[in-house]
């Protein structure tokens, strides 16, 4: 990885997202017809309710303090079932914002989590927080199953990104997305440090308003 500062690329200019052309017709077409609308490029706004649950090791809460100092929120670790909202919609330059919010807003204990899914300077799928924390992408297909992985880390300051060493990290993060029966997905996400271990655990199964 190329450790200098690197400008990046203006919103204007950023193509759409469309992770049908970085998945390839062959992959696209291994996806369910509900999970290939979800993610359509070019999708209308929608709102998925359901409950979470999320664990974190010591270090993932520590990873969880230091982000949150940042302005980049991961989410703390909870006990039972938290509930959850994610609204996704289109953020006008090309890319999708995710907006998490775990409990209710306004109570004690709730976080609000965003960030945003675009096709970065190189091309490549990124996926970047309000405070700057972000990671490149990559995208495929296992088991039915439409599953992201991040490949590494940066900081984004104004127009610049710094990469950000592995080692202080919370680890390779993996998330998955699959269908769990009609009108409803199961949402899962695993960080894993080679060293610190598995830091952060968060699963979900949310309602799709559209098959209602």
């Amino acid at each position: 990885m190329n450790t200098s500062l690197h400008s990046t690329a203006q919103r204007a200019n950023r193509p759409e997202l469309d992770i049908a052309q970085l998945l390839g017709p062959a992959a696209w077409q291994q996806l369910s017809p509900a999970i290939r609308r979800r993610f359509a490029a070019g999708h209308a706004s929608v709102c998925y309710e359901g409950a979470m649950q999320l664990r974190a090791s010591v270090v993932g809460r520590v990873f969880s303090v230091l982000a949150g100092l940042m302005g980049s929120p991961l989410a703390a670790s909870r006990q039972g079932e938290v509930p959850t909202q994610v609204n996704v919609r289109g953020d006008g330059a090309g890319g999708v914002i995710w907006e998490r919010q775990l409990g209710t807003a306004g109570t004690e204990g709730s976080q609000f989590v965003r960030s945003t899914k675009r096709i970065g300077a190189n091309g490549g799928l990124e996926e970047c927080t309000d405070g700057g924390l972000s990671m490149g992408l990559e995208v495929c297909v296992e088991d039915g199953a439409l599953v992201f992985y991040s490949r590494r880390y940066f900081l984004l300051l104004g127009n610049w990104r710094l990469p950000v060493p592995a080692l202080f990290t919370p680890g390779t993060c993996r998330v998955e997305h699959r269908d769990e029966g009609p009108g409803r997905f199961r949402f899962t996400l695993d960080m894993n440090h080679p060293l610190w271990g598995h830091t952060f655990h968060q699963t979900g199964v949310f309602n799709d308003p559209l098959e209602s």
